[in-house]
């Protein structure tokens, strides 16, 4: 069983502040763990939402499986999150504030073989605080190749 799986939305740090961090289980269907077990995924386009007191989330991509039958699953279904009642409840609490969203972070296989899914509370970025982040990574990287050279 590979473990290795991770799936990352790297869009997400430049675009967010990261404000809370949650783990949540995926109610999946069929085939889908054997694509995510594939590395057929992604969560970039992918976002959260809370209906009728439950999370889900929207848009993402999973892969048919290549080896299925002539039944498969739909590619971008809503997923259930599998959350406890009180985490949800302080995530909706925390939603209702302006400029904040339920962004999935990294989706990641346990040890048992579990599909698991990061999602992170966030608040969108301002475009001085993204140039203020390039220019903090040019430096470290520049120092990284000074230091190097040493």
């Amino acid at each position: 069983m590979s473990v290795g799986i991770n799936i990352k939305n790297k869009k997400a740090k430049f675009e967010y502040e990261f404000l809370e961090s949650y783990t949540a289980g995926i109610q999946l269907h069929g085939t889908e763990i054997k694509s995510i077990r594939n590395n057929k995924a992604s969560i970039v386009e992918a976002y959260c939402v809370i209906v009728n007191g439950e999370v889900y989330i929207r848009n993402m991509y999973i892969q048919e499986y290549e080896n299925a039958g002539f039944v498969t699953h739909e590619i971008r279904r809503d997923r259930k999150l599998l959350l406890n009642r009180t985490e949800i409840n302080k995530i909706e609490r925390k939603l209702k504030m302006k400029g904040l969203a339920l962004i999935p972070y990294k989706l990641f296989i346990t040890p048992k073989g579990h599909a698991k899914l990061d999602i992170k509370l966030a608040q969108g970025k301002k475009t001085h605080d993204k140039r203020e982040d390039l220019k903090s990574k040019d430096a470290k990287r520049e120092m990284d190749r000074n230091m190097k050279t040493f």
